[in-house]
C-alpha cells in the first residue's frame, strides 16, 4: 500500500517545495478536470477491453484455440473500476501529474511518454517476486514492454484532455480491472526474466504497440496543447 501511493506523495512533498501551496493546489485541482467530451471517458473505460478482446480472436484466428478468459463476473468490473478510481490518484499524481510535465519540457511529449513508461515498468519490478502477487515470477520483459505503449496512451490522454488527472485516474482504474478478462499469466510462471510468455501476451503486446502508434500518427495533441496540457506548474482556473 506504501508502493502504490509513494509516487502522488513524492509528488506533492516536492510540489510543495518548490511551488509552495499554490503548486499543491494546482496539481490536485487537475483531478478535478472533468469536463472534457464523452469520447475521451468512452476510451478510458475502453481501451484494453477492447486489445483483451481483440487479441483473444486473434489467438482463436491464427492459432484454432480461444485463450483462456477470466472467471470474474463482468456485470463487477464497471463496479470495480468506479470504486478505484479515486485511489489511482496515489500513482497518477505522481506519473502524469508531477513526472510526465517535466519530462515534456525536456524532451516532448512523445520521447517523454517512452521515458516515463520504462521508469514506470521497473517501478514495477519488485512486484514480481512477491510470491501472493499475481506477477509473481511471471515474464517482466513483455509486461514492460506492453506498459511502455500503454505510457504512450496515457500521455495522448493526459494532454488531449487538457491535463486531467481524473481521465487517468479512469484509464489506469479501467486497466486494473478488465486486463484480466483475458489473463496473461503463464503457469508455471516462466521466470522474471525469461522470454517464455503465453501467446496471448505477445499478441496483447503488440496490439497495444499498434495502439500507441496511431495515436502518435493520426491523433497526437497539437504542439500549443500539449505544452499547456504538461507545463509544471500550470493553474487550473
Amino acid at each position: 500500500m506504501a508502493g502504490a501511493f509513494a509516487p502522488g506523495i513524492v509528488a506533492l512533498l516536492l510540489t510543495a517545495w518548490k511551488e509552495g501551496v499554490d503548486g499543491v493546489r494546482a496539481l490536485i485541482g487537475r483531478i478535478l478536470i472533468a469536463d472534457v467530451a464523452a469520447r475521451y471517458y468512452l476510451f478510458a473505460v475502453s481501451y484494453m477491453l477492447s486489445v483483451k478482446l481483440t487479441a483473444a480472436m486473434l489467438h482463436r484466428a491464427m492459432l484454432g484455440t480461444w485463450p483462456r478468459f477470466g472467471d470474474e463476473p463482468l456485470l463487477l468490473m464497471p463496479l470495480a473500476v468506479a470504486f478505484s478510481t479515486p485511489f489511482q490518484a496515489g500513482e497518477e499524481l505522481g506519473w502524469r501529474g508531477y513526472a510526465l510535465p517535466r519530462l515534456a519540457a525536456r524532451f516532448g511529449l512523445a520521447r517523454a511518454s517512452l521515458v516515463l513508461g520504462a521508469i514506470w515498468a521497473f517501478w514495477h519490478l519488485p512486484q514480481f517476486y512477491i510470491a501472493d502477487a499475481d506477477t509473481y515470477h511471471q515474464p517482466f520483459i513483455v509486461w514492460g514492454a506492453q506498459v511502455v505503449a500503454v505510457s504512450v496512451a496515457f500521455a495522448w490522454l493526459y494532454a488531449k484532455t487538457g491535463g486531467s488527472l481524473l481521465l487517468v485516474m479512469l484509464l489506469h482504474a479501467a486497466i486494473n480491472n478488465t486486463k484480466d478478462i483475458v489473463p496473461a499469466g503463464a503457469a508455471p510462471p516462466p521466470g522474471v526474466f525469461s522470454l517464455h510468455a503465453p501467446a496471448i501476451s505477445w499478441l496483447t503486446l503488440g496490439l497495444l504497440w499498434v495502439w500507441a502508434l496511431v495515436l502518435r500518427r493520426y491523433a497526437w495533441p497539437p504542439g500549443a496543447a500539449i505544452e499547456a496540457a504538461t507545463a509544471p506548474g500550470a493553474r487550473v482556473g
